[in-house]
């Protein structure tokens, strides 16, 4: 696992998979070794898979922030790029239409490069209301239907609000938690890299279970 300023790979069949996100990409309050994604390279590696898993995680970021860096971002040029973004828009009680906005021109930017994408998504906080909730939540399959990527549904699916797969806030993963994430992605990471970049128009079937 390299961080930006890391030197190209010197092997060209080397995948370079960029995870944009925010501190539940970044690793906030875990090692390096334990974070999303080493612990991710580390399952690709294990299949036989050769990656170099890219840290683009900002603690804080949001989608607006996501949107900011993407240029130089796809400067690193990358082969797929996996978006994990909005928890902190949901967080703040941002207008979902605008973090939608942002998601999908992040995602128009990856394409127009030929980049292959994958989406992950977030739900919104209980404690704003089931209108708020419900109109967050919908923006990550409707994202991934347009822009016909391989969408996985919750990034913290089997992590959230269980109190031993958590750091103390409550909020982030530690590392045994990140074990859990990286288990369940793992299916829809490997049919993203196993995707054809030039697919458009139609969205990518699930992964298997």
């Amino acid at each position: 696992m390299v961080n930006i300023a890391s030197p190209p790979a010197s092997a060209a069949e080397t995948i370079r998979l960029l995870l944009l996100g925010d501190s539940l990409t970044a690793g906030l309050g875990l090692t390096r070794e334990t974070s999303y994604p080493a612990r991710l390279e580390t399952a690709l590696s294990d299949r036989g898979i050769d990656a170099r898993v890219i840290n683009a995680g900002v603690s804080g970021d949001t989608s607006a922030g996501g949107l900011a860096r993407i240029d130089w971002l796809l400067a690193e040029k990358p082969d797929a790029v996996i978006i994990e973004l909005g928890a902190n828009d949901g967080l703040r009680g941002f207008n979902p239409k605008a973090t939608e906005e942002n998601l999908d021109a992040i995602m128009g930017r990856i394409k127009d490069k030929g980049i292959k994408v994958m989406l992950c998504g977030m739900l919104a906080p209980p404690n704003l209301g089931r209108e708020y909730g419900a109109e967050f939540n919908a923006i990550y399959p409707r994202l991934a239907d347009k822009h016909g990527s391989i969408l996985y549904p919750f990034f913290l699916e089997g992590v959230a609000t269980k109190q031993h797969l958590n750091l103390e806030d409550g909020i982030h993963p530690n590392a045994a938690g990140v074990d859990i994430i990286v288990e369940g992605i793992l299916p829809y990471v490997i049919k993203l890299l196993e995707a054809d970049p030039r697919q458009s128009g139609q969205p990518l079937s699930p992964a298997p279970s």
